[in-house]
């Protein structure tokens, strides 16, 4: 059963330039998103977009807003680069043992990231 929806968009120009510092980088993304993040050269700031943008599709989609660290949230990837998430801390307490699912796309220097909760059974 569907529990919650959310949706976010990053602009991807906005990314690259918040970049140019690590202090965001290391602020808002884990160590394995830094380092997926850094190894896209010259699509780091789209891959940053798109990463943002699920951090907080999925705090829309738990109904909460933005209550937690956003590193509790980890965007992974399978071997066929589908993308996930990893929940930890507050935010995995939140999540109440819920499944997501994540779609995230780029098109015309935007980002977008849309997030299903899903209620396991």
């Amino acid at each position: 059963m569907i529990k919650g929806l959310g949706l976010d968009l990053c602009e991807i120009s906005r990314m690259d330039k918040l970049l140019e510092n690590d202090r965001f980088l290391n602020r808002f993304f884990t160590e394995a998103e830094a380092g997926y993040i850094r190894s896209k050269g010259k699509t780091a700031g789209q891959t940053a977009a798109g990463i943002y943008a699920a951090k907080e599709a999925l705090a829309k989609a738990l109904g909460t807003g933005i209550t937690f660290d956003l590193k509790e949230i980890e965007v992974v990837h399978d071997e066929a680069g589908k993308p996930g998430y990893r929940l930890t801390g507050k935010a995995a307490e939140m999540s109440g043992g819920d499944h997501f699912l994540l779609s995230v796309s780029h098109d015309g220097g935007i980002s977008a990231a849309v997030c299903v909760r899903e209620q396991e059974h």
